[in-house]
Parts: structure tokens; C-alpha cells; sequence
């Protein structure tokens, strides 16, 4: 379990990435979720001692982010938005150089970044060059690295974007795989209910709800989103659309060419909230 505790970051005066948050994030895979700049990526590297916060702390295991960064640094594996390959290097010898460099003898290195890579898929791709895999196999391979030193704790920040729907898929596959804690961030909605037990949702740096995807659903049941361009009584303001819950026996008033109807996902949560999210 990862245990966060007034936790702050601030850049500057007048920039607050992250507002005094404190809260306890379950084990197993869970996602948070929230638009560009809500505070996911900050909280994921301050988490994973990238970045020191401003105040706070936070504890993985029991061990401080401020006081055990040598331990958990042994503990995790995090892998940035950004991570990208060495393209002249093969994906075996990319997660064989990845388990060495974190102390697996070359004999041990050897033997698990071929199983690593056998479990996510890309068993008859270890020896092809990287920069001539596809995006969802270049992911994939991450995931392998952090499979292969088997770690107590993997952070991924935004893992599939960028990737086309079925890279996507591919890459969903990979994360199952993994053992250990898994700590997420994305803004896909359908990502963080297909691969995660618990969600936490942020915005402007704080956390704003947690659940199931069906806890967090729960006032929405039975209800359909309705979208129009003209004003509704009752409706949500996004950018220039408006968007308004019905009961779906309602749904008969609304069944002509000037409304949009849509099924309730869980970007929902963020527009009930006043939250404008970015599609």
C-alpha cells in the first residue's frame, strides 16, 4: 500500500501542482485518472523519488519518499511518458541491459528478460531491432523490464498514449501480467476501468473521488448523456457543447436530429464535477 500524507509541490509562488493531498492508494493495479495537468505526472515522480515535493510525504511499504529514497529506488520500477528505446538495440538486449544495471547477475539477466518477454508477447520479437517494432511493442517491452526484475511496485505514467486502439489493447495485455503493486496514470476512461480494481480521480492537484468503476458510476445508473449545441435547462457547460443526464425512460423527448446520445462512461464523473475534460 502507498500511504500519501499532505503532500504539496509547488513551482514557484503561484503554481500549486499538487494542494496538501493526502491519501492511501490501494494495492494491486489502480489508476488515476484526470485531465493534462490535473497533477498525475508530478504525484508519479514524486512518488517514485524522481522529484522532491515541497512538503509532505508519502510511504511505500512503510518507507518514506523523503528518508529511504536508496530502498524504495531497489523496490520499484518506474517508467516515464517519455521513456523511448535505444532503436539500434534489440528488445532483448534492451531488458537484458535494464535487469543488469539494476544488479541481476548476467546469468539471471539472461533468463528473465527472455521469460519477460515471452509473457508479454513478444517471445518471437527479442532479437528484431526496437526501432522497427511498433508503438504497442515498444510499450510492451517496458513492461517486460519491469516484469523481468520483478518489483514490488511498477509506476507508469500514461503507458498507452499515443498508441492506436489495438496497440492499446496490446499493452493492457502486457500490464495484466505484472505482480506486483501497479500505480497508473492516464486519461482514458476505458483504460483505467478494463485494467484497474480501484480508481482515484484528480484535478488541480488534488484527489476529487475514489471507487470501483461501478461505485463511482453509481449516481448515473439508469441515466444516458444527452449533447447538444443549444442550451438545456438543467444541462453542463463543455467547451461548446451541452451535455445533460436523463433517465433513459425519458430518453424519448430527446430522439431527434439536434441531441447526441451517448452511454455513461466515467469521464461523466469529471463533467458532473465542473471538470472540462480534454478529449
Amino acid at each position: 500500500m502507498i500511504q500519501i500524507r499532505e503532500l504539496e509541490k509547488e513551482y514557484g509562488k503561484h503554481q500549486r501542482a499538487l494542494d496538501h493531498i493526502t491519501q492511501d492508494l490501494d494495492s494491486g493495479i489502480v489508476s488515476i485518472i484526470g485531465k493534462n495537468g490535473a497533477g498525475k505526472t508530478t504525484l508519479l515522480r514524486i512518488l517514485s523519488t524522481q522529484l522532491k515535493s515541497s512538503s509532505g510525504d508519502a510511504f511505500i511499504d512503510g518507507l518514506s519518499i523523503n528518508k529511504d529514497i536508496k530502498e524504495i529506488r531497489n523496490k520499484i520500477v518506474s517508467i516515464p511518458q517519455e521513456a523511448s528505446p535505444i532503436g539500434i538495440l534489440t528488445a532483448y538486449e534492451q531488458v537484458f541491459l535494464y535487469l543488469t544495471g539494476k544488479g541481476f547477475s548476467f546469468h539471471s539477466a539472461r533468463q528473465e528478460s527472455r521469460m519477460a518477454l515471452k509473457v508479454v508477447g513478444l517471445g518471437d520479437k527479442m532479437d528484431v531491432p526496437t526501432d522497427i517494432l511498433s508503438g504497442g511493442m515498444k510499450r510492451k517491452m517496458f513492461v517486460a523490464m519491469a516484469l523481468g526484475c520483478n518489483a514490488e511496485t511498477v509506476f507508469l505514467d500514461e503507458p498507452t498514449t499515443g498508441l492506436d486502439p489495438l496497440s492499446r489493447m496490446e499493452t493492457w495485455g502486457a500490464i495484466k501480467e505484472l505482480t506486483g503493486n501497479v500505480v497508473l496514470t492516464t486519461h482514458y476512461m476505458e483504460e483505467a476501468t478494463e485494467l484497474s480494481r480501484k480508481i482515484y480521480m484528480m484535478d488541480s492537484g488534488k484527489f476529487i473521488g475514489s471507487g470501483t468503476a461501478d461505485e463511482l458510476l453509481y449516481d448515473l445508473r439508469g441515466k444516458v448523456r444527452i449533447e447538444s449545441k443549444e442550451q438545456m435547462q438543467g444541462s453542463y457547460r463543455i467547451g461548446n457543447i451541452y451535455v445533460k443526464y436523463v433517465d433513459k425512460s425519458d430518453l424519448d423527448r430527446y430522439e431527434n436530429l439536434y441531441y447526441s446520445i451517448k452511454q455513461i462512461s466515467i469521464e461523466d464523473l469529471f463533467i458532473i464535477r465542473g471538470v472540462d475534460l480534454e478529449s
